[in-house]
C-alpha cells in the first residue's frame, strides 16, 4: 500500500487507534476523564485529518473503499456527531457514578463503522461496517444494565436488526447472482450491459437491500423499533443512533443506488417514493399523539428521512448538494435536540416528559430559549438550517418535478410545526403555584454541566448561523458532494 493511500485513510486509522488507546488506558488504570479525553481527542484528531486525506486525491484504496471527496464530507459529520455525543456522554455517566470507561471504547468503534460505511464500495466492506457499528450500538443501548428500559431497547434492536441484516444480505447475494461481482462500480457496468427492461433478480436483490437499509434509516413501514429505542437508550446514545448512523446508512443509500441509477427502474423509483411519502405521514402523525419528548423525536426523525428521500428521489447536482445541506441541518438539530434531553436528566432517569419541561422558560430561560430554537429548525422556521434545508429539499423536487413529494412534504412540515409548538408552549407555561415535588421541578433541580451546555450553545449557534449565511456551507457541500464524487 503507498503512501497516498495510507493518507487517504489517515482518519479512520485514528480512530481505531484511539479505540485501542482507550482500552488500553483502561487495562492499566480506569479513570473516566482518560478515556472520555483520549476518545474526544481521537475524534478531533480524526477531524483534523481530513483535509491530508483529501489532499491525497480520489483514489480506490483497494477493491473495498474509495476516499473520495463524497466519503470525506460525509466521515466529517460522523466525527463532528461522535465528538458532541462523547463530550455529553462525559456529564451524563458522570452523574451516574459507575465505571463507564468501557462506553467510550464502544463509542469509537461504531463511530468507525459508520465512518467506514461512507466509504464502502463493495458489499463486502459494506456489511463489515454496519457490523461493527451494529454490535456496538447495542451494547451502548444497554449500557445502563441496571435500567430494565435500556435492556429491552437494546434486546428489540439486537432482534430486529437482525432481520434486518437477514434481508440485507439475501438482496446482496441476488445482486451477486445477476451481475457475478460486489463491487458497486462493477455491478453498474454490468447493469448497463443488461437487457434495459427490469431484470426480476435485480429488481428483487435490490429490493431486499432497500428492506435492509429502511430499517436503519428508521422509514416506514421498517420503523416500529424506533421510538421505544429512542426511550430506552440513555439520551446520548439515542442522538448517536439519530445522527451518525442514520447519516452514514443515508451515505451509502446515495452511493449504490446513485451508481445503479435507480431512476430507470421505475418499480424500485415508485417504491422509494411510496416509502417517503409513507414516512412523512407516519412520522408527523404519530408524533402528534406523543407525550414523551424521546419519542416525539423518534417519530420526528422519521419524517426528516422521509424529506431527504425527496432529494435522493430527485436528479441533478442539486438534488445532491439539497441532501447533504439537509443532513447537515439535521444533524446539528437533532444533536442539539437530545443534547438539551442530556442537559436535564437526572442520575435516576432521563428528561423525557413533556412535563419535564413545564415552565423551563421561567426556571432556565438559557436552556429553554436554546431548546424552543431547535424546535423552530426542526420545524422549519425561517432564519434557521432547517429551513433552509427544507427550502432547497423543494427546489430539487421542483426541478425535477416531483411535484407529488413536494406537495406531501409541505402538508407535513405543517402537521409537524404543531406538536414543535407544544413542547414550546409547555416551557412557556407560569410556574404553579406548588412546585414542590412536581416532576419538572426535579427536573430543573438537575445540575447542568457547563461542557454539555458549551456544546449543545455552540451547536445552536452553528444552526442560527448557517440559516442566517448559508453560503460557505453550500459553496462546501457544492465542491464535495455533486456528482463527480459520488458517481465512478
Amino acid at each position: 500500500m503507498t503512501v497516498e493511500s495510507l493518507s487517504a485513510l489517515l482518519p479512520y486509522m485514528i480512530l481505531g487507534a484511539a479505540a485501542v488507546a482507550v482500552m488500553l488506558s483502561i487495562s492499566f488504570y480506569r479513570n473516566h476523564n482518560v478515556a472520555a479525553f483520549t476518545t474526544a481527542a481521537g475524534m478531533a484528531l480524526a477531524f483534523i485529518s481530513l483535509p491530508i486525506a483529501g489532499a491525497a486525491g480520489t483514489r480506490q484504496v483497494t477493491p473495498l473503499l474509495r476516499a473520495d471527496d463524497f466519503a470525506l464530507f460525509y466521515t466529517g459529520l460522523i466525527l463532528v456527531a461522535g465528538f458532541v455525543v462523547a463530550i455529553l456522554s462525559y456529564s451524563y455517566l458522570k452523574s451516574r457514578g459507575n465505571r463507564n470507561e468501557e462506553y467510550y471504547v464502544l463509542l469509537l468503534c461504531a463511530t468507525l463503522g459508520a465512518a467506514l460505511l461512507t466509504a464502502s464500495t463493495h458489499f463486502a466492506s459494506l456489511f463489515l461496517a454496519l457490523e461493527i457499528l451494529s454490535v456496538s450500538l447495542y451494547a451502548m443501548i444497554a449500557y445502563p444494565r441496571t435500567q430494565s428500559n435500556s435492556i429491552e431497547a437494546a434486546v428489540k434492536y439486537l432482534v430486529l436488526a437482525a432481520g434486518s441484516a437477514a434481508f440485507l444480505l439475501f438482496g446482496m447475494a441476488l445482486v451477486y447472482a445477476e451481475t457475478g461481482t460486489m463491487d458497486f462500480v462493477r455491478i453498474a457496468a454490468v447493469r448497463n450491459g443488461l437487457d434495459q427492461s427490469e431484470n426480476l433478480i435485480l429488481l428483487v436483490g435490490m429490493a431486499l437491500m432497500t428492506v435492509g437499509i429502511g430499517f436503519k434509516l428508521a422509514l416506514a413501514p421498517f420503523h416500529w423499533w424506533t421510538p421505544d429505542v429512542y426511550q430506552g437508550a440513555p439520551a446520548p446514545v439515542t442522538a448517536f443512533i439519530a445522527t451518525a448512523s442514520k447519516g452514514a446508512m443515508f451515505a451509502v443509500l446515495l452511493r449504490f443506488f446513485t451508481q445503479v441509477d435507480v431512476h430507470t427502474y421505475p418499480s424500485l423509483f415508485t417504491l422509494f417514493a411510496v416509502i417517503a411519502i409513507v414516512s412523512m405521514f407516519v412520522g408527523n402523525l404519530l408524533a402528534l399523539l406523543q407525550r414523551n419528548v424521546k419519542r416525539i423525536l423518534a417519530y420526528s426523525s422519521i419524517a426528516h428521512l422521509g424529506y431527504l428521500l425527496v432529494s435522493f428521489l430527485a436528479s441533478g447536482p442539486l438534488a445532491a448538494t439539497a441532501a447533504a445541506f439537509y443532513l447537515v441541518s439535521y444533524f446539528l438539530t437533532t444533536l442539539g435536540a437530545f443534547g438539551i434531553v442530556t442537559l436535564l436528566s437526572g442520575a435516576e432517569r432521563d428528561a423525557d416528559d413533556i412535563e419535564d419541561y413545564r415552565s423551563l422558560f421561567w426556571r432556565r430561560p438559557w436552556v429553554a430559549t436554546l431548546f424552543t430554537t431547535i424546535l423552530l429548525s426542526l420545524a422549519g422556521i425561517p432564519l434557521t438550517a432547517g429551513f433552509v434545508g427544507k427550502f432547497y429539499i423543494l427546489a430539487a423536487g421542483e426541478a425535477s418535478a416531483r411535484w407529488i413529494s413536494v406537495i406531501m412534504l409541505v402538508i407535513n412540515s405543517a402537521i409537524g410545526l404543531f406538536y414543535y409548538l407544544r413542547i414550546v408552549v409547555a416551557m412557556c407555561a407560569p410556574i404553579p403555584e406548588s412546585t414542590e415535588n412536581t416532576v419538572g421541578s426535579r427536573s430543573c433541580a438537575t445540575a447542568i454541566s457547563l461542557l454539555g451546555g458549551a456544546a449543545v450553545s455552540a451547536v445552536t449557534l452553528a444552526l442560527v448561523w448557517v440559516g442566517v449565511y448559508p453560503a460557505p456551507l453550500i459553496r462546501l457541500v457544492e465542491s464535495l458532494v455533486t456528482g463527480r464524487a459520488v458517481l465512478p
